[in-house]
C-alpha cells in the first residue's frame, strides 16, 4: 500500500510539472488574443514630417519584464540577417522584436529627407511605445548602423530603457574610416588594394569588378568570415535598400563616406548612464580596442570580445556573442550590475 501511495505521489508531482510547463509556454505564445494572430508580425504606424508610413515589426514571446528591440544595419539593410536570436532568445524566455526601419519590408518612401539619424531615433521611439515597453523592462540591442540608432536613442531617451547593446559599431565615423584605411586595408595584398582605390578615385562603384574585389578580401575577412553565409543574410543583402544605404554610408563597407561620415558622439558617451555592453571583434571593421574603450566611456559599462568573431560576431563567433549578450540581459534584469 505504501508503494502505491508513493508511485501516486510521483505521478501528480510529474503531472502538475507538466501542466505548469504547458501554461508556461502558452503564456509565453499567447498575445494579441483579440486579434487575427500573424504569428507576431505587425506593422506599427509611423509618423514622419512627410506623412505617415508604416514599419514592419514581428514579437517573439511574452515576458513583461525583459522587451528586447533588435535593431539591424545598413543602413537600410534588413532583420534577415538577425534572425539567428531567435532560437537563442526564445530559450531564454525573453520577449524580443525584429524590426525594420523604413525600408525593404516596411514602406518604401522616397522622399531623401527622411534618411537622418535623428528621423530613424524618432522612429524608434514610436516603436517603443507601440510595443508597450519602458524603463522597467526596455532593451535595445544594435549591429552596425543600428549601433548607432542604439546610442544615439540612448542620448535622447535613455529615461525609457533599462540597457543598451551595442555591436560592433564604434562611436565615432571619422576613427572607423580611419581604422579601415590605415590598419585593414593595409592587412590586403598590395596589387588588389590598388584597383580597389582605382575604381573609387573614378567613383565606378558599379562596376561587378569592385564588389568580385571586395567581397572575397574584405567582406569574407571582416563582415562574416563563415566559409557559407547564413541564408539570412544573404536574403538580406538582396533586399537592401541601395539608395538608402549608399546616401548615409558611402558604396561598401570599406570605410565610410556618405552623410554619416563625420557621425561623433564619442565625446558624449558619458551621458549614458543606463547599464550598457560594448561588444567588440578580432576581425571587425570595427577596432575591438575601440569598442572595449567605449564600454569605460559610459557609466555603468561592460564589453563582451569575440576572439574568433567580425563585424557580424553573431554568426562567425556565436557561442561567444549569444552567451555574453543573454548573461548581460539576465544580469540586468536580476540587478546584478
Amino acid at each position: 500500500m505504501r508503494y502505491i501511495l508513493i508511485f501516486a505521489f510521483l505521478l501528480l508531482t510529474v503531472s502538475c510539472k507538466r501542466e505548469n510547463e504547458s501554461n508556461e509556454l502558452t503564456n509565453y505564445f499567447t498575445y494579441n488574443i483579440d486579434e487575427v494572430e500573424a504569428a507576431g508580425v505587425k506593422m506599427i504606424p509611423i509618423k514622419t514630417s512627410v506623412g505617415e508610413f508604416k514599419v514592419w515589426t514581428k514579437r517573439f514571446g511574452n515576458n513583461p519584464k525583459i522587451k528586447i528591440l533588435l535593431l539591424h544595419g545598413g543602413p537600410a539593410m534588413t532583420h534577415e540577417y538577425i534572425e539567428c536570436f531567435e532560437t537563442f532568445f526564445q530559450r531564454e524566455g525573453f520577449e524580443f522584436y525584429e524590426y525594420d526601419q523604413l525600408s525593404y519590408y516596411s514602406d518604401q518612401p522616397k522622399d531623401s529627407s527622411l534618411w537622418t539619424t535623428e528621423r530613424f531615433v524618432d522612429e524608434v521611439e514610436q516603436v517603443r511605445k507601440a510595443i508597450n515597453a519602458d524603463k522597467n523592462n526596455f532593451y535595445v540591442l544594435g549591429n552596425s548602423w543600428g549601433g548607432i540608432l542604439a546610442m544615439e536613442y540612448a542620448l535622447k531617451y535613455q529615461q525609457n530603457m533599462k540597457g543598451l547593446l551595442v555591436a560592433n559599431m564604434m562611436a565615432s565615423a571619422p576613427e572607423y574610416g580611419k581604422y579601415a584605411n590605415e590598419v585593414l586595408a593595409k592587412q590586403m595584398k598590395s596589387e588588389i588594394l590598388a584597383e580597389i582605390r582605382a575604381l573609387e578615385a573614378k567613383k565606378d562603384f558599379s562596376n561587378p569588378r569592385y564588389m568580385e574585389l571586395l567581397i572575397p578580401n574584405f567582406y569574407q575577412q571582416h563582415l562574416c568570415r563563415l566559409k557559407e553565409w547564413p541564408d539570412g543574410l544573404n536574403r538580406a543583402s538582396k533586399h537592401v535598400n541601395a539608395e538608402i544605404y549608399t546616401m548615409m554610408q558611402g558604396p561598401s563597407e570599406f570605410g565610410i563616406s556618405g552623410r554619416l561620415a563625420k557621425w561623433d558622439i564619442k565625446k558624449r558617451l558619458h551621458e549614458i548612464t543606463i547599464p550598457t555592453l560594448m561588444i567588440g571583434a578580432k576581425y571587425d571593421t570595427m577596432d575591438p580596442k575601440a569598442m572595449e574603450e567605449q564600454s569605460k566611456l559610459v557609466k555603468n559599462g561592460h564589453y563582451l570580445y569575440c576572439p574568433n568573431g567580425s563585424h557580424l560576431a553573431m554568426w562567425d563567433d556565436q557561442k561567444v556573442f549569444m552567451n555574453g549578450v543573454i548573461k548581460f540581459i539576465n544580469d540586468v534584469n536580476y540587478e546584478k550590475i
